[in-house]
């Protein structure tokens, strides 16, 4: 039979277990008497035991058939759930998710689980379990020196100079280096790494290849193959002066490692020679690997959304164009384009666009082991995991929310017995949400927390001469809290002094400002934090409501609107001296885009009022104009740099008379 046909269902429906049995862990964490869950665990287990003893991946078939085992005594009441075996089984889901990286990137399943499966054995037994997180850091360390002690593979040129270099007295370092795993920018302590050792000598090459390393797909180690006349001492005091380098290790590489391994190469040419057919197997399995989908340079697409944004203003003129002409082959082609081009579009988008759940699902995980390790109780609770971000923002957003999340569960939630002391309940609340406004995503994230001390904050800041305590006296409690994201605070000797925010989210602030979006907080002492993240969709074709204020028009986009509606003089009402009217039961404000805008007078007067009804969040308001002209997709353009920060306007759109509409950002109308 052959299998590598069914390699690529055999990863997906490997995922898709691993991410169930995830879910299902931690639901049965805390629900430890649920029989059916156990079974579920069991089911997931054991087909991915079978799938995996098919494709010939031993490892992973026998992890899991321990694994099995455990759970099967489970299923029978022989064992009961506890805390360490939840452990031992969550940590064999972490490496069999390993396994499943290992073989879409090498083809094998070679990863030590020796380890876990004496864990498992241990439960077994009924013997008591050793300390799990010293069994993994022994477990860290060997894997650590085995890294450091296995020699990279080298090409027959990279051979030849290492070769060389040695006859003229140079020595060859294998340098691998583990990052702190709380860095967020791995790729520029990187780069950080690279340039200082550039400074000893010359870099051969590195595992994983720079490219990869610069667009930050690896782990939280690199190795670097380092051709120097200093010794390891020196190079090991540089890189050390680098910030959040966990540890190193320096391997010098001899003559008779490299000669064994050319005589190695030279064999496995023989071998490939002659066995054609193992080779052509194992190129074949490379080759279906890629060949469902490949990877596209997320540039080439903004530069295909770029055009198509174009396209879509021509069709508008076009559009335009037949409607006054009124010729009926002319209108008949335009609209099949109108299809077409549609179609396209949603193509094009489509390509973009994914579920913000893809970042969401490692949280429930994270926050369990972090609550575990710092023995607290903590709920989180997710909403919107469903909503569409940009693959650009999607790749990006992922270390900013890990670190507030990390934030809050670490310093905004008490201790258990802190909150037991402040008559809250034990489990600490964090919520996190996503949802669609206007043209961008909002991500909250919310904690029952202590929140943040006003004074700690300010005197901090003061401190660090941020601010006077004249200015800090000025500042209302939110701008205070902004003040967190002063990069001189992620430099606090002392996190604890201010509720330990701050560390770090200056990092966060600029991330998210790359995206093109910004980062807030709100905190209320004694009741918790909310950090919201605003993010620009980043598509340039959107969905607007056309409105006509006297002889100027606007857009705003049909995302944040809940619907138009007409009212009389008589509707209008009035609380605390605003305009309000009465939607459905809500009171909502009313607010006068005419004199938002200072739109000058005109001819238009209109007796009835027209009224665009908007809302951000659970809160809305209502838009006044003179008329609504339609809904239309529009192109979004940015004002540039001359127009910066124009209040309430987002961008502009060209429409198809060739008239520019300014794009209105409803989110900064509603207070």
């Amino acid at each position: 039979m052959e299998l590598n046909q069914y390699l690529d269902i055999f990863l997906e429906e490997s995922k898709e277990h691993l991410q169930n049995l995830n879910e299902k862990l931690l639901a049965l964490e805390t629900d430890t008497q649920n029989t059916d869950l156990v079974n579920e665990i069991f089911r997931s287990a054991h087909t991915l035991k079978g799938m995996a003893a098919t494709m010939g991946f031993e490892k992973m078939a026998s992890l899991t058939h321990e694994m099995e085992n455990v759970l099967d005594q489970v299923r029978n009441h022989k064992k009961v759930v506890d805390s360490n075996m939840m452990d031992v089984i969550f940590h064999c889901v972490d490496r069999l998710e390993k396994m499943v990286e290992m073989i879409v990137n090498e083809g094998h399943d070679q990863v030590d689980t020796e380890d876990l499966i004496t864990q498992l054995e241990t439960i077994l037994s009924g013997n008591p379990v050793h300390d799990l997180k010293e069994v993994n850091s022994n477990h860290s360390t060997t894997t650590n020196n085995l890294q450091s002690q296995t020699l990279l593979t080298f090409d027959e040129y990279e051979l030849t100079v290492l070769l060389q270099s040695m006859e003229s007295d140079f020595s060859i370092y294998q340098i691998q280096v583990n990052l702190d795993e709380e860095t967020i920018l791995k790729s520029a302590r990187a780069f950080m790494v690279f340039k200082e050792l550039e400074n000893y000598g010359e870099i051969l090459k590195s595992n994983p290849p720079v490219e990869e390393i610069e667009n930050d797909e690896f782990g939280n180690d690199f190795t670097i193959i380092l051709i120097s006349k200093k010794n390891q001492e020196e190079i090991r005091k540089a890189i050390l002066n680098i910030s959040e380098i966990q540890s190193i290790h320096i391997l010098e590489i001899k003559k008779d490692q490299l000669t064994s391994q050319n005589q190695h190469m030279e064999t496995q040419t023989v071998e490939k020679n002659s066995n054609k057919s193992s080779a052509g197997t194992n190129g074949q399995q490379k080759k279906h690997l890629s060949a469902k989908t490949i990877r596209v340079d997320i540039e080439r697409l903004d530069e295909l959304m770029n055009l198509f944004s174009e396209l879509v203003i021509d069709r508008g003129r076009l559009e335009q164009l037949a409607n006054e002409i009124n010729h009926a082959e002319l209108t008949d082609t335009v609209e099949h384009m109108n299809r077409i081009s549609s179609n396209l579009q949603n193509i094009i988008l489509n390509l973009r666009m994914v579920p913000v759940e893809q970042v969401f699902n490692r949280f429930p995980r994270m926050v369990r082991d972090l609550a575990k390790e710092l023995n607290k109780k903590v709920n989180l609770n997710i909403f919107g995991a469903e909503t569409e971000l940009d693959r650009t923002v999607i790749d990006e957003i992922g270390d900013p929310l890990v670190h507030l999340l990390r934030n809050a569960v670490d310093h905004g939630l008490e201790s258990v017995e802190e909150r037991i002391k402040n008559h809250k309940p034990e489990e600490g609340e964090i919520t996190l949400k996503a949802y669609h406004s206007g043209n961008y995503v909002f991500i909250e994230i919310t904690d029952d927390g202590r929140g943040i001390n006003r004074e700690k904050v300010l005197n901090k800041a003061i401190e660090k001469k941020l601010i006077t305590r004249e200015e800090g006296n000025q500042l209302s409690d939110k701008q205070v809290y902004n003040l967190l994201f002063q990069s001189g605070f992620s430099t606090a000797e002392k996190v604890s002094d201010i509720s330990g925010r701050g560390v770090g989210l200056d990092v966060v602030k600029n991330k998210i400002e790359t995206l093109g979006g910004f980062v807030t907080v709100d905190s209320t002492p004694g009741k918790g934090t909310t950090f919201i993240i605003q993010l620009p969709l980043t598509l340039s074709i959107i969905s607007a409501m056309l409105v006509q204020i006297q002889r100027e028009k606007y857009a705003i986009p049909l995302s944040s609107i809940i619907e138009t509606a007409i009212y009389k003089e008589k509707d209008i009402m009035y609380a605390h001296k605003q305009q309000v009217i009465d939607f459905r039961g809500h009171i909502v404000p009313l607010i006068p885009l005419k004199q938002i805008f200072a739109v000058p007078d005109g001819e238009i007067e209109e007796e009835d009022i027209s009224v665009v009804i908007v809302r951000k969040g659970d809160k809305m308001a209502g838009l006044v104009v003179d008329s609504f002209i339609g809904q239309q997709e529009i192109v979004l353009k940015s004002l540039g740099s001359y127009l910066p920060n124009v209040f309430a306007i987002s961008g502009a759109t060209i429409l198809g008379d060739g008239q520019v509409a300014l794009i209105i950002d409803t989110n900064a109308l509603i207070k």
